[in-house]
């Protein structure tokens, strides 16, 4: 196997917002995280593929202004300013948890998407079931004490090792604040709207699926690769919600996929 690709930290102002992102190689790759990551998290990627990882609007070291709209269409117009700084006329998506709201952007503008891979992805399908802690964070008043009850304890209870100690020390009142704001902007018939031209998007795609993710049900993985309009292939991981830290050769299959 080749040496990693040396990852660099580059830092912009985009569409009004201080962005920070992880950069190696020259690969139009786009990393795309969830909650409670950032770009750091895809770093077992960048080292093999190349490609560019930010940290989203509201999450770890990017901007997290009260004013900026966390709403899956907010993040799709971002993401289209990103790509528009960055030179990035046509790039391939990685996606995982909330990083799907790339998809919102590649039905909007498929001709500037390559290929899209998803994993352990909130589901822009019909049916969509928010998971327990989801719906907490989606009802006034619960949802700010469950974030001023979040500490490292109960991080570190529910993340891998890997990822626990460095989500906490990020996890602050503004990404609180987008948290809040995203899963509340997000009920069912958003989520399914957001997904209704996904046929339309004829690009390949990956889906690499795990069984045993406590938040999201398989069965919304079959259900997006229903859903996508070109040649989807889909691998079932027996892994949780980070599938690649329970399944490495994970890895590999998204670095042939992507080229």
């Amino acid at each position: 196997m080749k040496a990693p690709v040396e990852i660099a930290e580059r830092r912009a102002e985009v569409a009004g917002v201080e962005v920070l992102w992880r950069v190696a190689g020259d690969a139009p790759i786009l990393y795309l995280h969830g909650v409670p990551t950032a770009g750091w998290a895809w770093a077992p990627f960048l080292e093999r593929t190349g490609g560019i990882a930010p940290d989203l609007p509201g999450h770890g070291r990017s901007g997290k202004p009260g004013d900026f709209d966390f709403t899956i269409a907010g993040y799709d117009r971002f993401l289209e300013s990103f790509c528009d700084h960055l030179g990035l006329a046509r790039v391939t998506l990685v996606m995982h948890d909330w990083g799907s709201v790339g998809l919102a952007f590649a039905q909007r503008l498929p001709e500037r998407v390559e290929r899209v891979v998803l994993t352990a992805c909130v589901a822009f399908v019909p049916g969509y079931r928010w998971h327990r802690l989801a719906r907490g964070w989606r009802t006034p008043v619960l949802g700010e004490l469950l974030m001023g009850f979040a500490n490292r304890r109960a991080f570190r209870g529910s993340l891998p090792a890997e990822l626990a100690d460095r989500s906490y020390d990020e996890f602050d009142h503004g990404t609180q604040r987008a948290v809040l704001k995203l899963y509340r902007a997000s009920p069912p018939d958003v989520l399914a709207a957001a997904g209704e031209r996904l046929g339309e998007l004829r690009c390949p795609a990956l889906v690499e699926w795990p069984t045993a993710d406590p938040y999201i049900d398989p069965e919304f993985g079959q259900r997006l690769a229903d859903a996508l309009g070109g040649q989807t292939e889909l691998n079932w991981l027996d892994a949780g919600h980070y599938p690649w830290l329970d399944r490495p050769e994970m890895i590999d299959r998204v670095a042939a996929f992507v080229g």
